[in-house]
C-alpha cells in the first residue's frame, strides 16, 4: 500500500510539473492570438489576391507565430511575469524552448529578407518592437493604464496585417497601411468592449452602463463618420464600414440589453468569432474594390 502511495504521489508530482512546463512557454493572452491571426489573415488574403506569392506569406506567417510564441518562455526566464522558472531544470527547459522558437524565426526571417528582398519590413518590426517596448513600460506603471497599455500592444500585433501584404505584393502602399489603421481600430473596440463588459458587469439599466461606457459608445458613434470620411477620402474602400458592422451593433446592443451576466470564458469566444467576421468581411471589401 505504500508503495502504491509513493507512486501515486510521484505520478501526481509529475502531472504538476507537465502543466507549470505547459505554463511557462504556451502564451496564455488568448485574445492576443486573435489580434495577431485576423491581421494577418486579412492582409495575406488581400496580397495574395493581387499578387498570388505564397511562399513569402507562409514564411512571414511562421515568423510572426515563432515570435509571439518566443515572449512567453523568454518572459519565463527573465521572471517578469508572475509564472516564471524557478528550478535549474525548469530554466533548462524553458531555455531549450526559446533556443528552439528563436532559430526558428531567424532561419524563416532569413528566408525572406534573402538577396535584399522585403526590406521594408525592418521598418515594420521597428515600430511593432517600440510598440511592445511602451506597452511594456505602461504596464509596470500600474493597472490605471492597463487598456491604453493593451492599445498599444495591439498596434505592434496588428502590423502583421501590412506585413502579409507587403511581402505578398512587394508594395508598402496605402493599401498596407489602411489595412493596419482598420485592424488596429478594430482590436481597439475589442479590447474597450471586453474591458467595459469586466467593469460593468453588474451593470443592468441603460444609466448604469452609460456611466461605465460613455466613452466606449462616443467611439462607436464616431466610427462611422470615420469610415464614411476614409471612404470619401479615397483612403479605404466603400464596403470597409460593412465589415465594422456586426461589432458596431453588439456594442450598440449591450446598452440596451438589460442584465447579461458576465462569463469570461464565453465572452471570450464571442470575440474570437467577431474577429474572424471582421477579417473575412475585411478582406472582402479589399478585395472587390479592386
Amino acid at each position: 500500500m505504500g508503495t502504491n502511495l509513493m507512486t501515486g504521489t510521484v505520478a501526481g508530482s509529475n502531472a504538476v510539473q507537465k502543466t507549470r512546463n505547459r505554463a511557462l512557454i504556451i502564451p496564455r493572452e488568448h485574445g492576443a492570438w486573435g489580434l495577431l491571426l485576423v491581421p494577418l489573415f486579412s492582409g495575406a488574403a488581400v496580397g495574395l489576391a493581387a499578387s498570388p506569392q505564397p511562399w513569402p506569406v507562409l514564411l512571414l506567417t511562421l515568423v510572426a507565430l515563432t515570435l509571439f510564441w518566443l515572449r512567453t518562455p523568454v518572459e519565463s526566464l527573465l521572471g517578469t511575469t508572475p509564472m516564471s522558472a524557478r528550478t535549474a531544470a525548469e530554466r533548462q527547459y524553458v531555455f531549450g524552448v526559446s533556443l528552439s522558437l528563436a532559430v526558428a524565426a531567424a532561419a524563416c526571417l532569413a528566408g525572406l529578407l534573402w538577396n535584399g528582398h522585403n526590406q521594408e519590413l525592418f521598418l515594420i518590426g521597428g515600430i511593432a518592437g517600440l510598440a511592445f517596448v511602451v506597452q511594456t513600460l505602461l504596464i509596470k506603471l500600474g493597472r490605471r493604464l492597463r487598456m491604453t497599455a493593451q492599445l498599444i500592444g495591439a498596434l505592434g500585433l496588428t502590423c502583421t496585417a501590412p506585413a502579409a501584404y507587403y511581402v505578398a505584393t512587394g508594395r508598402l502602399d496605402n493599401i498596407a497601411f489602411a489595412l493596419w489603421a482598420a485592424n488596429w481600430i478594430f482590436a481597439g473596440n475589442q479590447i474597450h468592449f471586453v474591458q467595459l463588459r469586466i467593469h460593468a458587469c453588474r451593470a443592468v439599466s441603460f444609466r448604469e452602463k452609460w456611466a461605465h461606457g460613455l466613452w466606449f459608445l462616443v467611439a462607436q458613434v464616431l466610427l462611422v463618420p470615420l469610415l464614411a470620411m476614409a471612404s470619401a477620402w479615397k483612403l479605404a474602400p466603400p464596403l470597409l464600414i460593412f465589415a465594422f458592422l456586426p461589432a458596431l451593433a453588439r456594442g450598440f446592443y449591450w446598452f440596451f440589453s438589460g442584465a447579461q451576466p458576465l462569463h469570461v470564458r464565453s465572452l471570450g469566444w464571442a470575440e474570437m468569432r467577431q474577429g474572424a467576421l471582421f477579417g473575412v468581411l475585411l478582406a472582402a471589401a479589399f478585395i472587390l474594390a479592386r
